[in-house]
């Protein structure tokens, strides 16, 4: 079996290019999301913000600077084919410093303190991203990556729910972290579900459902009704564009599962604002 070798620096200058894109274009999905509420809104005042984000992130596109001031945690998730080696350097290291870069370069804003509790201070690159990595059949390696900015990621939870809660219990706290969270993760959002394995694993895919694009749903036919019901929902809660009153409180609800212990059923939701900054691209 040939295995085929990619450069260090080939996985760095991709990192820093999706974190620059990430940063300065909107998602087609989030843009036409964006576009179709506006249309729907009932609400003047929601409508003018929904014009306001959309014009917002033409500017950006146009001249390429940050669709918002928080540029966000660095979150990656990666395949890694089981058939790559990476030459000339470390994978890990290779990734960081495109991440390095991309904030450098990119005139993105440096969020990242080195000590959560004591020190706090900045890192002054971005760096360390979070990098989620699963070994998959092949000579390539898959990039997503996304700035998470932390208005949004404040207002996510997570339970650890037992069997006996069911699918009711299951959207219960899911309506009630959002209605919690209320007008601070600037709506409208995209809500991220993650609904089984341990602890950890739920919140990993909450995460990874913010990324997935929203004009797709879940294969189970089951969990993609539950995410139309929850969208419903949590549209009539009335928050509306920018917390102001309107009708599009969430843009999308992404769900994705995982098998989970006989005697539990975690639930993970984690939030991201209508930026909803992701790209991807493969090595």
């Amino acid at each position: 079996m040939e295995i085929r070798q990619i450069a260090a620096s080939e996985i760095t200058a991709a990192v820093k290019k999706l974190f620059m894109d990430c940063n300065y274009y909107i998602g087609a999905d989030i843009l036409c999301a964006l576009e179709s509420a506006r249309e729907r809104e009932t609400s003047p005042v929601g409508r003018s913000v929904l014009s306001q984000i959309l014009e917002n992130d033409r500017i950006a596109a146009e001249e390429e600077i940050p669709l918002c001031q928080d540029t966000g945690m660095a979150v990656l998730f990666v395949e890694y084919g089981d058939r790559v080696c990476v030459s000339e350097g470390s994978f890990e290291e290779a990734i960081q410093e495109g991440v390095r870069q991309a904030y450098r370069d990119g005139y993105l804003r440096k969020s990242v303190v080195s000590d959560p509790v004591f020190d706090r201070v900045n890192t002054r690159d971005n760096t360390p991203a979070i990098i989620h990595t699963r070994i998959v059949h092949g000579d390539k390696i898959r990039i997503t990556a996304g700035g998470k900015g932390f208005g949004s990621e404040n207002m996510s939870a997570i339970r650890m729910l037992t069997p006996s809660y069911g699918a009711e219990g299951v959207k219960k706290f899911i309506l009630d972290t959002v209605r919690a969270a209320g007008p601070n993760p600037c709506p409208p959002v995209v809500v991220g579900v993650g609904i089984g394995g341990t602890f950890e694993r739920a919140a990993q895919l909450a995460k990874k459902a913010t990324f997935r694009p929203i004009d797709s749903r879940n294969p189970d036919e089951r969990y993609a009704e539950m995410e139309d019901e929850l969208l419903e929902s949590i549209n009539k809660m009335g928050f509306g564009p920018a917390g102001l009153g309107g009708n599009t409180t969430a843009l999308g609800v992404n769900i994705e599962t995982s098998p989970t212990h006989i005697a539990g059923m975690p639930v993970a939701v984690n939030i991201c604002c209508h930026a909803a900054r992701h790209a991807s691209t493969e090595i």
